[in-house]
């Protein structure tokens, strides 16, 4: 039996903001032995730390209802185009992901993505969101790259479309924080779920990257989701 790759929380309301998280999840199906220990299953490779908690906060107190993967990353990468080629990852940040290699790719994009992204064109598509916020968190070093520096508390991601979150990195500098412009990595390269389910349809979003010590406890993550929460309803009231 297979695993439904989304959970939903909250109902949205017309015209309101909601949430996206691709990789708030960590479930493996059981037909899938994934040949890594359980200890990497708590890291960074396999679900972004610490997001999952900030989501069900916005949903259940901010009123910012949540889209959530309930799938690991590793099992299919939710945020990637269906025929990219780390869309099934055989290596993630220096760790052989052995049980991938030969994996087959139709049957986990039949029984997990394309199910994950049709529920998320009907929700978007009932919702008709003003503001979409696309949630991810990263390491704050790669283990792979250990020299390279990640000094940003956050960072905002877009493509073409880059007035919201241009307006967000200003006022989370406000906050004086260290805030990234397409950091740590470009929404012009990485941007799948948002091109898909934002850019193409004409809806603003801020696709948001919080590193992942400031919201890995239950503290962290409930300040976190007061604050994007705030600077998401202030962004959206701008657009208008």
């Amino acid at each position: 039996m297979s695993l439904t790759p989304y959970r939903q929380v909250g109902t949205p309301s017309r015209g309101g903001i909601v949430l996206v998280a691709d990789h708030a999840g960590t479930a493996v199906p059981d037909d899938i032995p994934l040949g890594i220990g359980p200890d990497l299953m708590k890291r960074h490779i396999a679900v972004d730390i610490g997001v999952e908690g900030v989501a069900e906060r916005m949903a259940r107190r901010h009123d910012i209802p949540a889209h959530l993967a309930t799938i690991s990353r590793l099992v299919i990468d939710l945020h990637r185009e269906e025929d990219h080629e780390k869309l099934i990852p055989v290596e993630s940040d220096g760790h052989l992901i052995a049980g991938n290699i030969g994996a087959d790719r139709d049957r986990r994009v039949a029984l997990y993505y394309r199910p994950y992204h049709d529920a998320l064109a009907q929700w978007l598509d009932a919702a008709d969101p003003r503001l979409i916020v696309s949630l991810h968190s990263f390491t704050p070093k790669l283990e792979s790259d250990p020299d390279e520096e990640r000094p940003w508390d956050v960072g905002l991601l877009y493509n073409e479309n880059s007035e919201p979150a241009l307006r967000a990195i200003a006022m989370f500098r406000a906050q004086g924080m260290n805030v990234g412009d397409n950091e740590p990595y470009s929404g012009r390269i990485l941007n799948a779920t948002m091109n898909r389910h934002a850019e193409a349809k004409g809806r603003d979003y801020l696709a948001i990257e919080v590193r992942q010590d400031h919201i890995a406890t239950a503290a962290g993550q409930q300040r976190w989701a007061g604050l994007i929460a705030d600077i998401a309803n202030r962004v959206a009231l701008m657009l208008d």
